[in-house]
């Protein structure tokens, strides 16, 4: 990828904008958060309370070994993680390596928590909207029923269903228009890393909603299309293992090369002594 002098820049800015965060809570250049679930809602909620037409949403993001191991070589995407208001650990790796590297990343949170955790504290509230925006349309069906089912008082404004690869600018202001028409709390966005980041980036200034979370493969999973694994083995911290079982064609690659190579800048960086 050729960094233009703008991509520099705004990866300077992103690193100034971050230069306040405690190392503590830094993994690979990317703060991490650290203050708990509860606090994450609190302040998504707020986010949805005050939105205003001209301020961009709440933007959230999920970190784990092979995505922070890309992101470490392609400045798009970790300035995507450095601008975003919250990015939490979803890979048990990140954590481990944070602690072999003397550093405290809090409590593990999962994209799957926060969704659910967002969704039941929207639906007690009651009146809210949200908008879906990725993967097939079958599973935007799948995920729009269980959700109704699950969340009755939360209503489903847009389930939109992008093309795969890249679209024309045309399309792309087609598609923010229509999440826009109806103003919807959240949008979930669920494509793969690091297209989602991206395109939230890219365009959450143009989009009219309180909160945008990437989350990524949590569309199947709660949709049902993928399994997830058992709770005892995600309580455990090998849910990676389970994944890798059973997908091993497109996971072997994150979990013996990515994994190794995280390992390695993030020590690296710990002794350092300072992020990226």
């Amino acid at each position: 990828m050729c960094i233009t002098n703008q991509t520099r820049g705004e990866l300077m800015h992103a690193s100034q904008i971050r230069s306040s965060s405690p190392l503590a809570n830094s993994v690979l250049g990317v703060r991490i958060w650290a203050d708990g679930l509860d606090h994450l809602i609190d302040k998504s909620l707020a986010a949805i309370h005050g939105r205003e037409p001209a301020h961009r949403p709440y933007v959230f993001a999920c970190a784990n070994p092979h995505s922070l191991t890309v992101a470490d070589r392609d400045p798009m995407f970790k300035l995507a993680l450095r601008e975003a208001d919250a990015v939490v650990a979803d890979g048990v790796g990140v954590q481990i390596a944070a602690n072999l590297c003397g550093r405290s990343l809090g409590p593990r949170i999962t994209g799957i928590d926060y969704f659910r955790a967002l969704m039941a504290a929207l639906n007690r509230r009651g009146g809210a909207r949200v908008a879906y925006f990725g993967s097939r349309e079958s599973v935007l069906d799948q995920l729009v029923e269980r959700g109704g089912a699950a969340f009755p008082h939360v209503s489903v404004t847009n389930a939109i269903s992008p093309p795969y690869g890249d679209w024309s600018p045309e399309t792309n202001q087609r598609f923010i228009d229509e999440i826009n028409e109806s103003k919807p709390d959240v949008l979930w966005v669920g494509m793969t890393a690091p297209k989602q980041e991206k395109w939230v980036r890219e365009n959450q200034h143009k989009l009219d909603c309180g909160v945008v979370g990437s989350i990524g493969a949590v569309f199947d999973y709660f949709a049902g299309t993928v399994r997830r694994a058992p709770e005892w083995v995600c309580d455990m911290g090998l849910e990676w293992a389970y994944r890798l079982s059973r997908e091993p064609k497109r996971l072997w690659h994150r979990t013996f090369v990515s994994a190794p190579q995280f390992l390695g800048l993030a020590m690296s960086e710990a002794l350092r002594g300072r992020p990226n």
